[in-house]
């Protein structure tokens, strides 16, 4: 879609709190034309000095209400996750625009009045899955919407990343990632095959490895080394998630894979590895094929000439495509990229998972907040007293 261009004047005003994560999507809002950061937001005046004064930004506060209630056009929230809800309800009930950092929510009365104040804002809600944006994900997303794998039928997304010094350094981590037994940090993961899938979560069932090691003050992680969550979608597809956090390894970072009845793939596993695929479309024979050999035929646009900023950004691209879609989506008032039920899709699962893992991994009923019309009433009935109803 040809983007329309805004003059200085009218460029979209950007306000971002949490500073140190932050950094990230001032450099994206700035290289794009039609924004401009004129204020950041953090607890730690000397973090917000520095970056303002790093990045040129004019506007400085330690106080969250008083930046949402400025003259802004786009608030991007990314702060520790448990305040990454109820941040973007207050600046979307001050009638702003938000990106949020992932995941979208941390309890289910969260999910709810952050559903509702999008609809009743009518403003543009992202959730910042930067996954979903990487330059292989991007064209399998192409290869399974043209439907060269046939029905797709199974998926696998995994996220294997060893954090036990990050949760020393970012405190909040030790209680919302690793201080919570389940998939708690699963949108990494399972973004990306929705999305392909085309399809929501319906049931999980969720398991754990157990646990091998302690923090710093010789206490034992509550979160499993290894989780692995099962994922049964509406139309009867299965997904398998793994999220490990804790394990002594090399990090793999993200996996994915995904099989169709005339398609197959499987991302790069580690050292010298490469994506590889089988189409039977473009196939002789059942034989693997490296992705890149795809490229030129079938990558979308967002990827076929990457803008140098793109190329710098973190998480593969991810960090600025983000950015660059959601303000596109306001300029052009179409949907936005990642809306908050989409969002909410790859959120949900992990809370639900909380609720499975606790309970001798039964199959538990993930609700779509699509058809939740009263709350927690229209809710399964087991999640109605769970945990996960709110952590508050």
């Amino acid at each position: 879609m040809r983007r329309e261009t805004k003059s200085m004047k009218n460029k979209l005003k950007v306000g971002i709190v949490g500073a140190p994560r932050g950094q990230s999507f001032i450099r994206s809002f700035q290289a794009i034309e039609e924004t401009d950061v004129i204020a950041i937001c953090d607890l730690n005046i000397d973090v917000v000095e520095g970056v303002a004064s790093q990045f040129n930004i004019d506007q400085k506060y330690t106080e969250f209400e008083e930046m949402v209630q400025s003259d802004l056009d786009i608030v991007v929230v990314s702060t520790p996750m448990p305040l990454h809800a109820p941040q973007s309800t207050l600046a979307l009930q001050e009638g702003k625009h938000v990106i949020s950092e992932v995941p979208a929510a941390t309890d289910l009365q969260q999910c709810w009045e952050l559903a509702k104040s999008v609809e009743n804002s009518k403003k543009k809600y992202m959730m910042a899955e930067n996954c979903v944006y990487t330059k292989p994900n991007i064209l399998i997303r192409e290869l399974a919407m043209q439907g060269l794998f046939g029905d797709i039928y199974f998926g696998e997304g995994q996220y294997i990343h060893e954090l036990k010094s990050l949760n020393e350094i970012t405190k909040w981590r030790r209680k919302w990632q690793t201080g919570r037994n389940g998939c708690t940090y699963s949108t990494h993961s399972l973004g990306p095959v929705l999305q392909w899938f085309e399809d929501r979560v319906c049931t999980v069932s969720c398991f754990g490895s157990g646990h091998h090691y302690e923090d710093s003050e010789g206490k034992q992680y509550e979160n499993e080394d290894t989780i692995s969550m099962i994922c049964k979608t509406t139309r009867g597809g299965l997904v398998e998630i793994r999220v490990d956090m804790l394990s002594d390894r090399p990090a793999l970072g993200q996996y994915y894979s995904l099989q169709g009845t005339k398609g197959c793939y499987e991302a790069a596993r580690g050292l010298g590895d490469q994506p590889k695929i089988w189409l039977a479309e473009h196939s002789d024979q059942i034989a693997w094929q490296s992705l890149s050999d795809f490229e030129e035929q079938y990558m979308p646009e967002i990827w076929r000439n990457p803008s140098m900023e793109a190329l710098q950004a973190g998480h593969g691209g991810g960090d600025y495509l983000e950015v660059r879609e959601f303000v596109d989506s306001i300029i052009n008032d179409t949907k936005s990229p990642i809306d908050i039920y989409e969002s909410l899709d790859m959120t949900v699962p992990g809370l639900v998972s909380e609720v499975s893992i606790n309970r001798e991994s039964i199959p538990v009923e993930v609700p779509d907040f699509r058809s939740i019309k009263r709350f927690p009433e229209d809710l399964p009935s087991i999640l109605r007293d769970s945990e996960i109803i709110s952590w508050n």
